[in-house]
Formats: C-alpha cells, structure tokens, sequence
C-alpha cells in the first residue's frame, strides 16, 4: 500500500525529500534554481508521486554513501583537544571569581588572554578539529570559481 504512488505523505516524508535534495546539491547534482524549485516543490507535496517526480534524474540515496563515513572520522579526532575549549570558556568566569574575592584587583582579568595563548599557540587550527579542517576544505572548493 506505501508503493502506490497517489499514497499521501507526511512531514517526515518531505524533510527527508528536502534532505536528499540538499545532499544532491551538495554533490554539484543540481544548480541553485533547480534546487530552489524542487525544494519548493517538495516543501508542497502531498503524494509519494509528487516527491518521486523531483528524483527521477538523480541517483539514488546509495550514491552517498561514502560521505557518512567521512564524518565520523573527524568527530573522533577532535575529542582530545576538546579540553582546552572548556579551560577557555571557564577563564573569564575564574577571573571574575578571583577579582571579587581578592581586594578587585582588575589585573585577574589578564588571565583571560594569557590562558588563551598558552592552551592554543603554536596549534594549527586545521589541525585541531576536523570540522574545521572540512570547512576550510569545502570553503576552498565553492570560492574556486573565484579565481
């Protein structure tokens, strides 16, 4: 009964749509205006046939199955540095701290950009976080028309 095409179909069935299409953009599969006009599309379905309409030119979902994969890799690699972003976030907090309970000496507040440069010099900011590293990656390939 959910193969027959004139099936209506819910939200969860046009955010996964709406997911797909981004995935496809993504992947250089569509151009901005067709993204935009069948994201508008899929945003008004209301049967599976409208929604498989908007994917008979695109591969299907197990064309990307690699780029899973390549996510979790960086996710795992950021976890040690992890730490020094909460000794960093918990600097200015200390400093107010120790401003009220020693006399208000406003030089506890130099603690802020002294932590900061000892936890990160020296730390190549691709390096730390993987997510960044992918940004950094996918900035270069958008901005490559630039050239």
């Amino acid at each position: 009964m959910s193969d027959t095409p004139e099936v209506r179909i819910g939200t969860a069935e046009r955010e996964r749509a709406l997911q797909l299409l981004g995935e496809h953009f993504a992947a250089g599969r569509l151009t901005l205006a067709e993204f935009e006009e069948r994201s508008g599309k899929a945003s008004a379905a209301t049967t599976r046939s409208d929604l498989d309409a908007l994917f008979t030119d695109l591969p299907t979902e197990t064309a990307n199955v690699p780029a899973p994969a390549a996510e979790t890799a960086p996710a795992k690699s950021g976890l040690p540095d992890r730490w020094r972003d909460v000794v960093a976030g918990v600097t200015p907090l200390v400093a107010v701290v120790l401003f009220f309970v020693f006399d208000h000496n406003w030089l506890w507040f130099l603690l802020i950009p002294i932590v900061s440069v000892v936890l990160y010099a020296g730390i190549d900011q691709t390096d730390r976080s993987g997510d960044r590293k992918k940004k950094h990656k996918g900035s270069g390939k958008k901005g490559g028309g630039d050239a």
